[in-house]
């Protein structure tokens, strides 16, 4: 079993998935966000898919720790998850991982029209990763 790991954008949601050990965060796309129902159709396509146990959604919150309008956007996204899967949903503190996720692609030498694409599902997967290391 999986955990499939949701950053949720205004325009993507990037998505990443561990591996079954649970070990190591993989990015693997992004989703449109602009309609919900597509959205939610293919988060509930991945869950069977990749055989997830877990959905963790990355909850952004300011440098202070306080939380802004978008995390009232993800507690939405988040309750719209929870009404259509039985699998459990935990959310994360996902500061800085568009950053980190940029420079990550940077080091790695990704172009920046490559990187504009790829930054949501990369950021996902620190997210992840960020979680995954947490547990150990």
């Amino acid at each position: 079993m999986r955990i499939l790991a949701l950053d949720h954008g205004t325009k993507r949601i990037g998505v990443a998935v561990s591996d079954e050990l649970k070990m190591i965060a993989t990015p693997l796309e992004f989703i449109p966000a602009e309609q919900l129902d597509p959205a939610l159709r293919r988060v509930l396509e991945l869950i069977q898919l990749k055989e997830v146990e877990l959905i963790l959604v990355g909850m952004p919150r300011n440098m202070d720790g306080s939380y802004g309008p978008s995390a009232e956007k993800v507690k939405e996204f988040v309750a719209q998850i929870r009404a259509v899967t039985q699998v459990p949903v935990r959310t994360w503190d996902e500061r800085l991982t568009s950053a980190q996720a940029n420079r990550v692609m940077i080091e790695a030498n990704v172009r920046r029209d490559k990187r504009k694409e790829k930054v949501d599902a990369m950021a996902a997967a620190v997210l992840l990763q960020s979680f995954l290391d947490a547990q150990s």
